[in-house]
């Protein structure tokens, strides 16, 4: 196996296929919708946040797993000529790779299931392999379609290294209060800050209480994102809404990928947290100007 470059990110975690429909409206549970486009594209968190990353200039490493299938042959092509390091991707003879069926409205709204597939079989010992070489320069940037015994030994891991680790902690749902304390930076939407705390986010204020709660489990910096609104940033030291730029939404699919990304690759050059979070707003407000997952992912040369 190749060991990544001391300066580094390390992206562990999911590798799927997006199967998308568009239509005008979302169903209601129960009700069926005429469709319109079908697209079939790459995606996962895990990967489009490694996508993210290297297409604004990060050097990448992605650790994941997929089946022994076309999809997973596809999977790592794609990640493969995006730059991403692919070496720490193993393949499952067991479990087909992952998919995840996504409706997107006129709007650009989406729902999304998700099928783990392979993704639900990553090991610690994959893990392990991928983390043994690291320095304290590396970033580890993770989510959660793993297993949460692979999310947690990987901060126990990275935190050995003095590694600093970002969560996005997507899908929502709850965490053992003792991983938080492993965490630089977590990076909850509103619906997921709202599982973690129990603080429903209807205004800033809201927000504000929800990352007070968020610091007070141990985690060093809070990044609530509001969507058109910005980006809640708060830490010991600030408090404050970083701004989204103003854009026309055509799909959201992948937002809170890229803007995980972004902000890996943003932190990995040594900016300052509150300029990654804002590079981070501005290349999230980019994708959502285009259609897909990892193919709405900006470039270097876009997000200047």
């Amino acid at each position: 196996m190749t060991t990544p470059t001391a300066d580094s990110i390390i992206v562990i975690g999911s590798i799927n296929t997006d199967m998308v429909v568009k239509t005008e409206v979302l169903p209601r549970p129960g009700q069926t919708v005429l469709g319109n486009d079908f697209l079939m594209n790459a995606g996962g968190k895990g990967a489009n946040q490694a996508v993210a990353a290297a297409r604004l200039g990060g050097k990448v490493a992605m650790v994941g797993n997929l089946g022994v299938d076309n999809f997973g042959d596809l999977a790592i092509k794609r990640l493969q000529s995006e730059g991403v390091n692919c070496s720490f991707i193993t393949r499952d003879e067991s479990n087909a790779s992952g998919v995840a069926l996504i409706s997107v409205d006129a709007l650009g709204e989406n729902h999304i299931v998700v099928a783990p597939g392979a993704n639900h079989s990553l090991s610690k010992l994959q893990i392990n392999q991928a983390l043994s070489a690291v320095t304290k320069d590396t970033l580890v940037l993770l989510q959660l379609e793993i297993p949460l015994s692979c999310v947690s030994y990987a901060i126990e891991l990275a935190n050995s290294a003095k590694c600093r680790v970002i969560l996005d902690p997507a899908p929502a749902q709850d965490l053992p209060r003792g991983l938080f304390e492993g965490l630089f930076l977590i990076t909850p939407n509103e619906t997921e800050a709202e599982t973690l705390t129990g603080i429903t986010i209807n205004n800033v204020d809201d927000a504000k209480r929800a990352a007070n709660k968020l610091l007070s489990f141990g985690v060093r910096n809070v990044a609530i994102t509001l969507g058109k609104q910005g980006v809640l940033l708060s830490n010991a030291d600030q408090c404050e809404i970083i701004k989204a730029p103003s854009v026309h939404a055509i799909d959201t699919t992948a937002a809170g990928d890229c803007f995980n990304g972004a902000l890996a690759c943003a932190l990995a050059r040594d900016k300052p947290l509150r300029g990654a979070v804002a590079f981070a707003c501005k290349a999230a407000a980019i994708s959502v100007t285009h259609r897909g997952a990892q193919s709405s992912m900006p470039t270097k040369l876009e997000s200047k």
